[in-house]
């Protein structure tokens, strides 16, 4: 693929989706391709560069994970032995839930609990600490551990405290050691003071810069604060394919480990969106076209990342965006990158089926909430009429109240009949409309 290519993709991608500014990173076989446009602040006019960094969000998750495997290959760790044995000060509302909940249910979000709490606990090097005493109080459980999936937030930042314990440092001391610096990795910030050494990119919310500029440290092994440059993300992404060897020959990750992140360990409810469907323990899991891929996204105030990791191809695929509000400038990027590399086509959004439409379900009509939202659902002639109003520092960050009309899509999942930027959202109902579920488990109030 022509560099000249890549640029000109990338661009015409942006413009479409009017993104304020991005960076692409592409390793394929030994080759690494980079290109960037737009600027990472509207108010300063710095223009991104293929060495800028961004806020990776939760692709930060895959790290952290990382670091709980090199204590499962020491030995330190048994996966399915309960957090308290290796963090004894984790704990939950629910006393019961606090003393069974185990590291492979965190690794693979079925702890049970309260997944989006971004309490701020301040910025020194107890605030993992801070935050985990705090969980005590308020991460109520929305079911069984082990019983359901929902993304999970805090227990990302429970996994990072447990790490942190274990090796006798922060959470940010153990992560250069074991793998920023194993890896030779040097456009990647963890803390505001790093990040400003670098061409550092401002989230953008609807064209404005948002403000905070970052999430609380609180959640940062979740993917609170760390940012990088695309090319640092596909250094990551060789060291899977290498097998857990860095390119100096250091071995980081066991093979066993390697797999056991990227086989499936858990079928995800509702509609297979992308190829996805699954997770190991830590990556989501995808089938293009019976290739496997593996990766993550990313998500902060005003900032998205994707990464992707497709190991028949040696390929790795970076991508990072400031004031991409659209699904869509995603999928047409990574789309036409693995078409063009493999030949392989990444399976699309599901879109609503041509009508007439049934009723929706009287029985699925309530309020369902979890921290971050609220939904009310109405029973209509045609569907499901579903508002949704940000709640907690969802409402704090911008995000607005919606109506949206949702048709039948299979079995009890459900999915916008009118498309937003591009693409249409989708949730599921869940044991018999005790639960709405787009991700996270929003429970029937």
């Amino acid at each position: 693929m022509a560099i000249m290519w890549l640029e000109k993709l990338l661009a015409l991608t942006a413009d479409r989706y009017d993104v304020t500014g991005a960076a692409v990173a592409i390793g394929h076989d030994d080759q690494l391709l980079e290109a960037a446009t737009g600027v990472l602040n509207r108010e300063t006019g710095v223009e991104a560069t293929p060495d800028s960094v961004f806020q990776i969000g939760s692709v930060t998750k895959i790290w952290t994970a990382a670091l709980v495997m090199q204590l499962v290959d020491e030995g330190l760790v048994d996966l399915d032995e309960p957090v308290r044995r290796y963090l004894p000060s984790f704990g939950v509302v629910d006393a019961a839930a606090a003393e069974s909940v185990t590291v492979r249910q965190l690794l693979l979000h079925t702890g049970g609990f309260d997944g989006d709490l971004f309490e701020d606990t301040g910025r020194g090097d107890d605030a993992l600490d801070r935050y985990v005493a705090y969980l005590h109080d308020h991460a109520h459980q929305i079911a069984a551990p082990g019983a359901m999936y929902s993304y999970c937030n805090s227990g990302y930042a429970v996994l990072g405290a447990l790490v942190a314990k274990l090796r006798g440092g922060t959470w940010e001391s153990v992560l250069r050691e074991r793998l920023i610096n194993p890896l030779g990795v040097r456009n990647m910030a963890l803390f505001a003071e790093e990040a400003i050494l670098f061409r550092v990119a401002a989230g953008h919310i609807r064209s404005q810069v948002a403000r905070p500029w970052q999430l609380p440290h609180s959640n940062a092994p979740a993917g609170a604060t760390p940012c990088a440059a695309p090319r640092e993300l596909v250094r990551f992404g060789r060291l899977f394919l290498d097998g857990g060897v860095s390119t100096s020959g250091d071995r980081l990750l066991s093979a066993e480990a390697i797999a056991a992140m990227t086989a499936p360990q858990l079928t995800l409810p509702g509609v297979v969106e992308r190829g996805g469907g699954h997770r190991g323990l830590g990556f989501e899991l995808f089938d293009w076209d019976g290739a496997a891929a593996y990766g993550h996204n990313g998500g902060t105030i005003g900032q998205a990342a994707l990464w992707r990791v497709v190991p028949a191809h040696k390929l790795v695929v970076a991508i990072n965006a400031t004031g991409a509000d659209a699904p869509g400038f995603f999928d047409d990027l990574l789309d036409a990158i693995v078409r063009e590399l493999t030949g392989l086509a990444v399976p699309p959004r599901p879109t609503p089926p041509s009508g007439p439409y049934a009723p929706g379900p009287a029985e699925f009509a309530g309020r369902y909430e979890y921290p971050m939202a609220a939904y009310d659902v109405i029973a209509t002639r045609d569907g499901l009429e579903v508002t949704s109003t940000p709640l907690g520092h969802a409402a704090e960050w911008g995000d607005e109240a919606k109506t949206e009309r949702y048709v039948a899509l299979s079995g009890t999942t459900f999915i916008t009949a009118e498309p937003e930027n591009g693409s249409h959202s989708t949730f599921t109902v869940l044991e018999g409309g005790r639960f709405l579920y787009g991700g996270r488990l929003a429970r029937r109030v």
